[in-house]
């Protein structure tokens, strides 16, 4: 059976000329926050799947900033820069029958010695399913995952 998660390389942007969407669908944990609350927007069920001309900036700012895996994130075009880190303490939270949220600016270690950066928010897997250890994939939802 083929391998269904989306390869880490992939990023896709999406812009209305004032902020500029960016989407990294392997980060996703299908909360569905974003096309449960703005479809105007995000919909994954037409391609593309982000209509930026669905809703305003500022309230799809408000939705972005909803997402729990950081899998969607956005910058402002005229600032010309990629997000970067945030300068908060840490802070864990457990979502119910889902992965552990870490905010903050991390350093995760794999077993093998490598080391990955990561900022804003990571979720890791707490089920046992993902295929993306020690990252959530979303297979907590696929497995039924209660905790």
């Amino acid at each position: 059976m083929a391998d269904s998660t989306p390869s880490p390389d992939i990023t896709k942007t999406y812009t209305n000329g004032e902020i500029t969407v960016v989407w990294k669908p392997a980060v996703c944990i299908h909360s569905k926050l974003c096309w449960t609350q703005l479809s105007e927007v995000f919909n994954p069920r037409e391609r593309p799947w982000v209509r930026m001309e669905g809703a305003g900036t500022e309230r799809i700012i408000e939705q972005v900033d909803r997402c729990p895996s950081r899998a969607l994130s956005y910058y402002r075009n005229e600032d010309n820069l990629q997000p970067g880190n945030i300068q908060a303490e840490s802070i864990v939270e457990p979502l119910p029958n889902g992965p552990l949220l870490v905010y903050g600016n991390l350093t995760v270690k794999s077993t093998d010695g490598q080391v990955t950066k990561k900022n804003k928010v990571t979720a890791f897997c707490r089920c046992g399913a993902s295929n993306n250890k020690p990252y959530c994939d979303g297979s907590h939802v696929k497995v039924n995952f209660v905790g």
